[in-house]
């Protein structure tokens, strides 16, 4: 055996010690602890990685492949002192999904009967009912101004059906419960297709169609709403098709700013407003909701 530059025999478990000082994975979990910890399954540790700037390349540097095989790894080494609950998938039948899609009908009966009853508040009803049931809170809820989309939102469907009458408003509540079925079809065949994937590309690949299938098919149920309710089609779908992309955001955890600017666009008081203001968001939904980590469960 050599002696080293100090006249010392080298330490024969110095090597080891650097190797186990180098565990990239073991750092890596030590910083996001909290996640790894409260994820059910590898999955969501797949989608917080993502949010925090982690790509299939940055996984190569930790020894992996991509970043759901990474997340997987983290997800078995992370300690779990309990049995954690099993969820029920994503778009599941259960007592619960139940209760919300009743939920979803109650706008466009209580809108209808303010109109049957010829309230003179008919139209402020409508407004009120379909704010509050297709604008949800969702999982930005918090920060700075969290209701400001909210406000935006009310404004716009207040301005319009103040400008085009009750049967606007009447048109966008029966809206809320297609809506409400859209949104959750995307959410679990997005979920779904996070399952499935691989690589963060791939998944980005395969979940801009299931969102464009979504919008087209509620822009449809809209369309129908608003023929039911008499409502002039060319205002009430574009400005569904706006609340609808906003609970799509808000839902999935999307950034309010953008939410919040494509609402005070469709107030300019041009007939077009509301259509750009839809495409405009529409554009930003394809990005925002492209993200693994826009599906992690809330």
């Amino acid at each position: 055996m050599t002696l080293d530059d100090t006249g010392l025999r080298p330490d024969p478990t110095a090597a080891p010690r650097r190797r186990a000082a180098g565990d990239p994975v073991k750092a890596l979990l030590h910083s996001h602890r909290d996640l790894c910890e409260r994820a059910v399954d590898p999955l969501e540790i797949a989608a917080g990685l993502e949010a925090h700037g982690i790509t299939d390349r940055t996984a190569a540097r930790f020894r992996h492949r991509d970043v759901f095989s990474l997340a997987e790894e983290l997800y078995a080494r992370t300690p779990r002192g309990e049995t954690r609950p099993v969820r029920a998938p994503a778009g599941a039948v259960t007592p619960g999904a139940l209760r919300r899609f009743g939920c979803a009908l109650l706008p466009g009966a209580v809108a209808l009967g303010a109109v049957a009853a010829r309230l003179p508040w008919a139209g402020a009803v409508a407004v009120a009912v379909t704010v509050a049931a297709l604008v949800w809170p969702g999982r930005t809820a918090g920060g700075r101004f969290p209701g400001l989309p909210h406000l935006l939102a009310a404004a716009a469907v207040g301005w319009a059906v103040h400008r085009h009458g009750s049967a606007l408003g009447v048109a966008l509540a029966l809206a809320v419960a297609p809506g409400h079925l859209a949104a959750t079809a995307f959410a679990a065949r997005a979920r779904r297709g996070l399952a499935g994937s691989r690589v963060l590309e791939d998944f980005a690949a395969g979940v801009r169609p299931l969102l464009v299938t979504a919008v087209a098919a509620f822009t449809a149920a809209a369309a129908g709403a608003a023929v039911l309710a008499s409502a002039p089609a060319a205002v009430a779908v574009p400005l569904a098709a706006l609340l609808f992309l906003t609970r799509l955001l808000l839902a999935h955890g999307a950034h309010r700013a953008p939410v919040a600017a494509a609402l005070a666009v469709a107030l300019v008081p041009v007939p077009a407003a509301p259509l750009a203001a839809a495409a405009g968001l529409l554009v930003h939904a394809v990005f925002a909701l492209s993200r693994a980590s826009a599906h992690a469960r809330p």
